[in-house]
């Protein structure tokens, strides 16, 4: 196998799939890229078992073959040569030799028959998207997944395929995130499947905001998302999401409006006074004004005044200050709405006049 390529060529796919592969690696060969020449087009793909990265990209005049070598090291020595450097790489047995201008690398290499892959999807769901679409889905909606929770279901973002529509879902069992986009979907019954937190990290990367068309494949057992350069795959957590219906709010009686910006500020601020494991803030209103309130174990108080447009009783409650960073450091709009029932009721976070995406925060006890 010998094939020649630009710096640049080799190392975009490269960065791909390294993010995939793990620094610490029980298998050899799983810390390998699986580089293949077929029919003009050079794919190099890495793995982990549970995701799977295989980037593409044209390359003429190649002599066809598979190998795999070692991801990190190729990446590294690609991202060390000069910008529009040409990198000539060639296979003998059990040694590739990288050669570009007067630099010269030979790295061991292991047997492509030995490189694992993930198996076929069976009874694949189809459905089209732009990157833009489904990079905003995860976007708006994955900060409020689980981390290790024994509840496993929730170290994962849940995607809701539905007539017409398709829905990111993630929560942690303490504040919830929701997002909608319209999709051409025609379907009986709803399906869900449960995306990892890894394989929603890795989808981000590769996602640009570009109104460039994908397609989405949901399996069983496993996701699959196909760009015109790249296709990702990744297994799919088994379980059962909670029925997030329940925890959204119907509607609060009590609406507060308010400049998205002001308020994140004003939050911010308040937060540099909190306990890093509490986080507890007090949030007091009036006719036309918000006070929130910050203590901390060592009897400091930050106080923060807002003017907002409100008109119902006076009203307390307390809340996770970070969860309310979060929900509106996700909020597009200008202005957004947060509406209240009593002060042992979640809240529901939105941008003003923006049905597409919701944020469900609970209550804490001050």
């Amino acid at each position: 196998m010998k094939l020649s390529a630009q710096r640049e060529s080799l190392l975009k796919p490269l960065q791909y799939v390294s993010g995939v592969i793990e620094r610490r690696q029980t298998l050899p060969i799983l810390s390998n890229t699986l580089i293949s020449v077929h029919g003009g087009v050079l794919s190099m793909t890495g793995t982990d078992l549970e995701v799977e990265m295989v980037a593409r990209v044209a390359l003429e005049g190649a002599e066809e073959g598979d190998i795999t070598l070692p991801a990190r090291k190729l990446m590294d020595i690609c991202r060390a040569l000069p910008e529009g450097a040409q990198v000539e790489i060639s296979v003998d047995r059990e040694r590739a030799v990288i050669r570009s201008g007067r630099s010269r690398f030979t790295l061991g290499t292991l047997g492509a028959t030995e490189f694992p892959s993930i198996d076929p999807i069976e009874a694949p769901f189809e459905v089209g998207l732009t990157q833009k679409a489904l990079r905003r889905l995860l976007e708006q909606t994955q900060f409020a997944m689980a981390q290790q929770d024994v509840r496993y279901y929730l170290n994962g973002l849940m995607l809701e395929l539905g007539n017409g529509y398709i829905r990111a879902v993630a929560t942690d069992g303490h504040r919830l995130a929701l997002c909608e986009a319209k999709a051409e979907l025609e379907m009986t019954e709803t399906r869900e499947v449960i995306v990892p937190r890894k394989a929603v990290s890795e989808l981000l990367r590769l996602l640009q905001g570009s109104d460039e068309e994908l397609r989405l494949q949901v399996g069983r057992n496993h996701l699959r998302v196909e760009l015109a350069e790249a296709i990702f795959t990744s297994k799919l957590i088994d379980g059962k999401f909670p029925d997030y219906d329940r925890v959204i709010p119907s509607g609060g009686r009590l609406e507060v409006l308010c400049g998205r910006d002001e308020l994140r500020q004003a939050f911010s601020r308040a937060s540099v006074l909190s306990n890093e494991k509490y986080r507890g803030m007090r949030l007091q209103l009036a006719p036309g004004l918000l006070r929130a309130t910050v203590h901390n174990p060592e009897q400091e108080e930050a106080e923060e005044e807002i003017e907002v447009s409100y008109d119902g009783e006076e009203f307390e409650i307390g809340f996770n200050v970070a969860y309310f960073l979060d929900a509106l450091g996700a909020i597009d709009a200008e202005r957004v709405s947060v509406r209240l029932t009593d002060a042992n009721s979640s809240c529901l976070v939105q941008g003003e006049n923006d049905t597409e995406c919701k944020y469900v925060i609970m209550p804490m006890r001050l």
